[in-house]
């Protein structure tokens, strides 16, 4: 099979909220900038999905502004009608801050940052290697890809096998750190209800015991015409039964959450997030690896766990690039 081959000056790897918040700065700077990603859309945990006649926000569920920086992007997100608020303080979750919904869902974010950037979907990278003029990434097809500078955006044991399998030799206290950095895991169910649950308004909590860590109702959330709720399993559940059935698990999660559902579930999916959430932020929004030609690493579990925490880190790492690109030329 011929093998082809792109060029690009920054390569992005991942399009979650990091990689399309770094690739829509670098690409308003002026530069060429591809940004790939191993799935069917952009998003990353930004996500929903369609099951019959209901919608759900699988992932993310909804995302606040405490950064100034941040806070003028929702403000901006706002004006072009991709995020809605969803609700702010109330008597049993004291929290002052609004938390926004993408409207008509979670991806709409994503996608409103993408409309600007190249991007190429289904392109899992398999390694990250150095050659004279720069990084060449070695696609499935095969296909190869080169660029001047590059950005790791994808969960960092994912990254480290990028580079691993590429030979790229790393100083051994950054590996070290890299390698020291755990993520949580989640299960989530996706049930689509023949009436309206009894989740109360505005539609999403956290139980404070039991195995869920949160249960939202889409339709009262507003982005499913149908009753759809989703359930995710709290980080311990979902490590202990990671390689159970799915449809099992499902099922117990759904069991758990009878109280709240109210009506009869008509079918149901089941996704795991194997990289849900970082376990602990890092003091650095984003780490350089080398300098000439560059390569950073940024993503959630420097900015923190919250999609503001990946956009910053996705701000901070093409800052990071534009510094060093501009020392190079």
């Amino acid at each position: 099979m011929k093998s082809s081959r792109f060029e690009t000056d920054f390569l992005v790897v991942g399009a979650g909220m990091a990689g399309l918040a770094a690739a829509t700065e670098l690409r308003h700077a002026g530069h060429d900038v591809l940004v790939i990603d191993k799935g069917r859309g952009v998003g990353g945990r930004l996500a929903s999905r369609r099951i019959g006649g209901a919608t759900f926000d699988h992932g993310a569920q909804f995302l606040t502004a405490r950064n100034p920086r941040f806070a003028a992007a929702v403000d901006d997100w706002i004006a072009a009608e991709i995020v809605e608020e969803w609700w702010r303080g109330s008597p049993s979750q004291p929290d002052s801050h609004p938390h926004w919904r993408g409207s008509p869902s979670m991806t709409a974010v994503a996608k409103h940052l993408a409309r600007d950037v190249e991007v190429l979907l289904g392109k899992r990278a398999l390694s990250l290697h150095l050659d004279r003029e720069g990084w060449v990434a070695r696609l499935e097809g095969p296909e190869t890809l080169s660029a001047r500078a590059a950005l790791l955006t994808a969960p960092v044991p994912q990254s480290l096998d990028l580079m691993t399998s590429g030979g790229i030799e790393l100083p051994t206290e950054k590996r070290t750190h890299l390698e020291g950095i755990e993520y949580a895991r989640c299960i989530a169910v996706m049930a689509v209800l023949d009436g309206l649950s009894r989740i109360p308004t505005p539609g999403g909590f956290s139980p404070t015991e039991g195995p869920i860590d949160w249960i939202a109702d889409n339709q009262m959330k507003g982005v499913s015409a149908k009753p759809a709720v989703t359930i995710h399993a709290s980080a311990e559940f979902s490590l202990a039964n990671w390689n159970r059935d799915r449809q099992a698990c499902g099922q117990e999660l759904l069991d758990a959450a009878g109280l709240w559902l109210g009506s009869r579930v008509t079918e149901f999916q089941v996704h795991g997030w194997r990289y849900s959430k970082p376990v602990d932020g890092q003091p650095d929004p984003c780490l350089i690896l080398s300098e000439s030609p560059p390569l950073v690493i940024a993503g959630d579990a420097f900015g923190g766990a919250r999609v503001e925490g990946a956009a910053l880190s996705g701000w901070a790492a093409a800052d990071a690039l534009e510094e060093m690109w501009g020392g190079a030329g």
